[in-house]
């Protein structure tokens, strides 16, 4: 949930059934770090999971303990299990939070969005999530290329004079 959501840990331990629209795929956590609520799309990913959730009657919590009924303190014990087991024992529960927002950037998303979907108030703290993979930054790169494919047959850059490029054209001898 927390990597298809990119939401806080604490949000989704206290998710209760009564936050879910379901017709209208949102979820409204009532309240969030910034003391405001905010509203997350739910992805097919997250309505297949919720779908898969044993429900009780006697519990309001969608993430709850079995034999409490109620929501976690804590899920650090099966966290840190499931991340060793797995291979990732430097991996932080708040990582992933960062990795949903890099999957959207690198997907092309924008940062608004991005910040909209986390319930960032600063645009400047979505940047600090949104790291660009290598392939992402070489897509860029390209943009123009593919946007000006007369590019490749340009002249080339010979020498520079007096602060001007002069361009010579590379010919094959005709002989």
């Amino acid at each position: 949930m927390l990597i298809l959501t990119g939401a806080r840990k604490r949000e989704v331990l206290n998710a209760k059934r009564e936050d879910f629209d379901l017709i209208r795929r949102q979820w409204r956590i009532p309240m969030t770090k910034s003391g405001r609520p905010r509203h997350v799309p739910l992805s097919e990913g997250v309505l297949q999971l919720l779908d898969s959730i044993q429900r009780s009657e006697r519990c309001e919590h969608v993430f709850a303990n079995p034999k409490t009924n109620k929501a976690y303190n804590d899920i650090f014990c099966s966290w840190n299990t499931a991340r060793k087991s797995v291979g990732l024992g430097d991996v932080r529960i708040h990582d992933l939070r960062h990795s949903f927002a890099s999957f959207m950037v690198n997907a092309g998303r924008s940062l608004y969005e991005v910040q909209k979907i986390l319930g960032h108030t600063q645009i400047s703290t979505t940047q600090r999530y949104a790291h660009l993979s290598q392939d992402t930054l070489l897509e860029a790169a390209n943009v123009v290329y593919k946007a000006v494919p007369l590019l490749m047959s340009m002249p080339s850059v010979s020498a520079v004079s007096g602060g001007r490029l002069i361009l010579s054209k590379f010919k094959a001898d005709k002989k």
